[in-house]
């Protein structure tokens, strides 16, 4: 195995890591700011809100286009939050195997 391929492998799992809790993140400001518990007119609040939205956004966007909400819930949040626990779980450990 390369240098760069067990970079890759080994820097996969902590960044997919992250990016779950980013999501899980926006998920619990966009419930704090719906339930008006999180008030918006806050400089920070906005600064962070917007910061994990730059992140999760465009990664929804396009299953929001395919995925419609049920009942109010976003289930395109849903979608990304399994996919990426199903990679987390599975794929990463078949590439240790693949590639060690």
């Amino acid at each position: 195995m390369s240098f760069l391929q067990s970079l890759i492998i080994y820097l996969l799992n902590p960044l997919l890591s992250i990016l779950f809790w980013v999501f899980v993140a926006y998920m619990i400001f966009s419930w704090l700011i719906a339930f008006n518990i999180i008030n918006m007119r806050n400089h920070s609040t906005v600064r962070i809100y917007n910061l994990i939205r730059k992140i999760c956004d465009p990664i929804l966007d396009p299953i929001r286009k395919i995925v419609p909400p049920l009942a109010g819930l976003d289930m395109a949040f849903l979608v990304v939050v399994l996919g990426l626990s199903w990679i987390r779980g599975y794929l990463v450990p078949q590439l240790y195997i693949v590639f060690a």
